[in-house]
């Protein structure tokens, strides 16, 4: 326990809310207009629309109403999530970049204040998440994942890599890899006895394996003879988990190394997106 009662890993879920923040704080922090306009791998969305989706979440948390206002192109959004998401972005839209920058600095502020003073019991109370019903912690842990992911959605847009290790990053690709028994068992429809190997590099990459037995997928301990063994970076784990890229043009570009079965291995990066 800290001093204030919270528990070690509830703690540490709330350093790396700010760390992610105050990751992307510095990253916008010297953007020129020009930049802040640059296209993302999300349709429709450029930079600054990427940090008004942040903004504008973090704030509906705090209470803030929404505004009364209807885009006047969601052509790319695709369910009704997107269409909540876009009237938040595009409400911020005629606004300059470093207006937003300004906007994401005062609410995550508070946001950080509330967290911090929250009482160990309330990381425990039941909420709605956006992948069902679970704790408070739950849903901490799903936004410090979408904060991390729409970093890099900026960094790749922006020609600046980073944080892509540290704790940030490893929390991020464990819920990614949560995802994988899905990916494998429903989504690729891998048959009985399959057993798939996922080798993610980089510093905070990892090696998991799914096996599907009875027609259920879960993570197994690595076999030494996988059916199939899939390697690729961390950016393209995420980029085709999160759904960023085309896993035709990722597999044509060799982003992605199959060895064993290469029907299964193809079918698994086809089906890899699991992202709302």
């Amino acid at each position: 326990m800290t001093n204030n009662g919270m528990s070690a890993n509830d703690k540490n879920l709330v350093d790396n809310i700010e760390l992610v923040w105050r990751s992307i704080e510095t990253l916008c922090g010297e953007l020129t207009e020009t930049e802040w306009k640059t296209p993302t791998d999300c349709p429709g969305w450029s930079v600054q629309d990427q940090l008004s989706h942040l903004t504008g979440s973090e704030a509906s948390i705090l209470g803030t109403p929404r505004p009364h206002h209807t885009p006047k192109d969601t052509s790319f959004v695709l369910n009704e999530i997107g269409r909540n998401n876009e009237v938040l972005v595009d409400w911020r839209r005629p606004s300059p970049g470093a207006t937003v920058l300004n906007e994401f600095r005062e609410v995550t502020g508070q946001r950080l204040s509330l967290l911090k003073a929250m009482a160990p019991s309330s990381f425990d109370e039941a909420t709605e998440t956006p992948i069902g019903p679970g704790a408070m912690r739950d849903f901490l842990a799903i936004r410090l994942f979408d904060a991390w992911v729409h970093e890099q959605d900026i960094r790749r847009a922006l020609g600046n890599p980073g944080h892509l290790e540290g704790p940030v990053a490893q929390h991020s690709m464990g819920r990614m890899l949560m995802a994988m028994p899905f990916i494998v068992g429903k989504k690729a429809q891998a048959a009985d006895g399959s057993t798939v190997v996922f080798h993610i590099t980089g510093p905070a990459g990892r090696t998991v394996a799914v096996g599907v037995e009875e027609q259920r997928a879960k993570e197994i301990e690595p076999p030494p003879s996988p059916l199939v063994a899939l390697t690729m970076d961390l950016e393209t784990f995420t980029c085709l988990g999160c759904g960023r890229w085309d896993p035709a043009e990722v597999l044509d570009a060799g982003k992605v190394k199959i060895d064993g079965d290469q029907v299964l291995g193809r079918q698994i990066i086809s089906q890899m997106s699991f992202m709302i």
